[in-house]
């Protein structure tokens, strides 16, 4: 009896200890993080006098790197900021770039904005949250940034909005452990230059690609750290080859022959991005906003390089290519509706996409042979199916075409049955889908909605097909 009483203080001295040494070493983490801020770059910076041809250039890469998208909100100003972006730890609010000096950057100096652009490190100091897409920004050129410079502040109307706090709790809203993000996981600034003898075609669409585009952004897998596996081609066959983000599922944009680009052209390619609408396929999702804001101003030349850039990656994933099969379009054709899910398809798909699974070429997409059926995960065709979609509009295709939300029309089990049958059809090998995968997807808005945490897209992954 009297002997654990010393034990007892001895175990609370050493839980008293583990707490001291505990802030000891936060303490230190967080004054780190102050004393070698670094990021590089030089905040006093100026650049040269803007000319009007460099503002209009600005304005072009603007529309490429799809500012408008994340720093305008739904019946916003442009550029004013205030859209939500869901991530882990709560809504993080895009904040606003207008020339406006008091609540916008019209207070930033050039170094100030180039710091904020291609290392993540405001006027203030502090990391920006990562949902700012500047690790692939890093590989912009000295030459562009100063045309951005240029353009946010002589050619974009001030608007004076304060900036919408962010919707993460304390201590998750703590900036300084994002320091230590950085220096992990961002890249030194770098931009892609043409080597002597390279297809220069491929040298833009690479820049294009993997800068101001920041494809990977949605289209390459994340770590724990919600970091990019990979940045570039060059770091391997992660990069692009399918994430998650926004709560839809991106497809590979690697040679895959069923689910990535394999069996699409670079013509088709280019066409969806100017378009949003191809022979084959249509955007959906994130990409519409991508289309919409960005990809349709640009130039036939840069469509064409990007696409061809796409196409030069070879997959990641080994797969046979998709042989279109008959069996289910000649069943449908004589009425057999046994299998499970074709009535269901009949009553609410065919009209659209045809009995043969083909479509309407650029109306409504084919499903057979399509790569978002055929990936590993169907979340983003649940979502579709619930919440229905639209094309986006734009001077090269100004007619939209919807796909009508069936979330009040059909259960779970009936959403998981009608694509059960559409990945398993016309010779896609799609996996199967559980009224449970599609149950936790029912509960998101429709897109372009403010969105909530919480959904992990692994809980879409469908079962494998033998």
């Amino acid at each position: 009896m009297n002997a654990s009483i010393p034990r007892r203080h001895q175990a609370g001295g050493g839980l008293l200890r583990a707490i001291v040494v505990l802030i000891v070493l936060v303490a230190a983490a967080w004054l780190a993080t102050h004393l070698f801020r670094g990021g590089g770059g030089d905040a006093s910076a100026t650049a040269p006098a803007p000319t009007d041809e460099q503002i209009k250039q600005g304005e072009y890469l603007a529309r490429a790197g799809d500012c408008a998208a994340c720093h305008t909100a739904p019946g916003g100003k442009p550029f004013a900021g205030g859209l939500a972006i869901a991530s882990p730890i709560g809504n993080i609010y895009s904040t606003n770039i207008t020339p406006d000096p008091r609540t916008g950057i019209g207070g930033y100096s050039y170094g100030q904005f180039e710091r904020a652009v291609r290392r993540g490190i405001n006027a203030a100091g502090h990391t920006l949250y990562p949902a700012m897409p500047y690790p692939s920004y890093a590989k912009v050129s000295d030459s562009d940034v100063q045309a951005l410079y240029a353009y946010f502040m002589r050619g974009v109307t001030p608007v004076e909005q304060a900036n919408h706090p962010e919707g993460i709790a304390w201590p998750l809203s703590m900036r300084w452990p994002l320091t230590y993000w950085r220096w992990l996981f961002a890249p030194k600034v770098a931009p892609v230059e043409v080597a002597p003898g390279q297809d220069a075609a491929l040298a833009r669409g690479q820049y294009l690609v993997e800068g101001l585009g920041h494809c990977g952004a949605c289209h390459t897998p994340r770590g724990h750290a919600l970091q990019e596996r990979s940045l570039a081609a060059g770091d391997g066959t992660s990069y692009l080859s399918g994430g998650e983000s926004d709560h839809w599922v991106a497809p590979s944009l690697r040679g895959e022959p069923a689910s990535g680009l394999g069996s699409v052209s670079e013509q088709d390619v280019a066409m969806l991005l100017k378009t949003g609408r191809s022979e084959r396929s249509a955007v959906f999702g994130g990409m519409s906003d991508v289309v919409q804001h960005s990809t349709q101003y640009l130039t036939d030349e840069d469509l064409a390089a990007i696409a061809h850039f796409l196409k030069s990656l070879p997959p990641a994933r080994q797969e046979t290519a998709l042989s279109y099969d008959q069996a289910t379009h000649a069943a449908l054709g004589s009425g057999n509706v046994g299998a499970t899910g074709a009535q269901l398809y009949i009553d609410n798909c065919a009209t659209c996409h045809r009995t043969d699974g083909h479509g309407y070429p650029q109306v409504y997409p084919a499903l057979a042979g399509n790569p978002v059926l055929n990936g590993r995960h169907a979340g983003a065709a649940i979502r579709l199916v619930l919440h229905g979609g639209t094309m986006p509009a734009g001077n090269g295709a100004p007619t939209q075409f919807s796909m009508p939300a069936f979330r009040e029309r059909l259960s779970d089990q009936q959403v998981a049955d009608v694509l059960s049958f559409v990945r398993s059809s016309w010779g896609n090998r799609g996996g199967a889908v559980t009224a449970e995968q599609v149950a936790p997807l029912r509960k998101l808005p429709p897109a372009g909605q403010p969105l909530m945490t919480g959904y992990d897209p692994r809980a879409t992954e469908p079962s494998p097909r033998p």
